[in-house]
C-alpha cells in the first residue's frame, strides 16, 4: 500500500479527484489496490457484472463495442487519470462495453460497492463523476455528428486533434500520438485503407509523419485548419 500512497499528489491532478483535499485523496487511495495489465489483455468484457472500479495511472486502454457483423468500434481511448468503464453505476450492473489494454497498463482498483459508497460520502467526487459523464456523452454526440455529416479528411483531423489533447506528448519540435491506423479507422467509421490514404497525403504535405503505431504531428495549426474543411 505504500506504493499506492506515493501516488496521492498525482491523484489530485486527475479530473475525477479535482478540488478534493489531499487528506481525502489519501483516504480514498488507502482503500485501493494496484494491478497491472499486459498489452492486449482484456480488462473486462461487455456483459460482465460490474464488480470493480478501475482508474488508469499508466499506459493506454480502449473501450470498444462490436457491430452485428463483428466490426469493432472504439468508443474512446483511456489515458492516465481516466476511469476505465462506467462511472456511477451500482454494483451488480453490467458493463456495456469491453475494455482492453493498448499498452502495458497500471491501474488502481476499488470494489464497486466501496467506490459507490465513496461517491455518496464526498459530494465533490460525485460532482466530478457527473461532469465526466456529461463530457463523454458530449464527445460521443460530436463524433456521431462528424461521422454523419463530414468527409474523411475533416473527420480524421477532428479525431487526431482530440487525441492530441488526450494522449499526445511533445517530442522535440513535434507532438507524437501513440495510435495505430487501424485504431483511427475504428474511431472514425472509416476503412484502414482510407485512413492510410489520407495520412499519406498529409505526410506528403509535411503536416505529419507516420511511423509504426505512432503519428508525429508537425503542424498543429494546419491540422486544426483541416477540421474546418467541408
Amino acid at each position: 500500500m505504500a506504493e499506492t500512497r506515493l501516488q496521492s499528489p498525482l491523484l489530485e491532478m486527475y479530473e475525477l479527484f479535482a478540488d478534493l483535499p489531499s487528506s481525502v485523496c489519501t483516504d480514498i487511495l488507502s482503500t485501493a489496490r494496484p494491478r497491472d495489465y499486459m498489452c492486449c489483455q482484456v480488462m473486462f468484457f461487455v456483459g460482465d457484472p460490474i464488480t470493480e472500479t478501475l482508474l488508469l495511472t499508466d499506459g493506454c486502454a480502449k473501450i470498444t463495442q462490436h457491430g452485428e457483423s463483428g466490426t469493432e468500434v472504439i468508443l474512446r481511448l483511456i489515458a492516465p487519470g481516466d476511469v476505465i468503464g462506467e462511472l456511477g453505476l451500482a454494483a451488480g450492473s453490467r458493463h456495456s462495453s469491453t475494455a482492453q489494454a493498448l499498452q502495458d497498463c497500471k491501474v488502481l482498483v476499488w470494489g464497486a460497492a466501496s467506490f459507490e459508497a465513496t461517491l455518496e460520502r464526498f459530494p465533490i467526487l460525485q460532482r466530478n463523476a457527473e461532469r465526466i459523464l456529461v463530457r463523454q456523452l458530449d464527445e460521443l454526440e460530436r463524433r456521431f455528428c462528424e461521422i454523419a455529416t463530414e468527409m474523411a479528411s475533416p473527420r480524421l483531423a477532428h479525431a487526431l486533434v482530440r487525441l492530441l489533447h488526450q494522449i499526445g506528448h511533445k517530442v522535440n519540435s513535434h507532438v507524437e500520438i501513440n495510435v495505430s491506423q487501424e485504431a483511427l479507422a475504428q474511431m472514425t467509421a472509416m476503412t484502414s485503407s482510407t485512413v492510410s490514404r489520407v495520412l499519406t497525403n498529409w505526410e506528403s504535405q509535411g503536416l505529419l509523419r507516420v511511423r509504426r503505431e505512432v503519428i508525429e504531428i508537425h503542424s498543429v495549426l494546419h491540422l486544426l485548419g483541416l477540421c474546418k474543411v467541408a
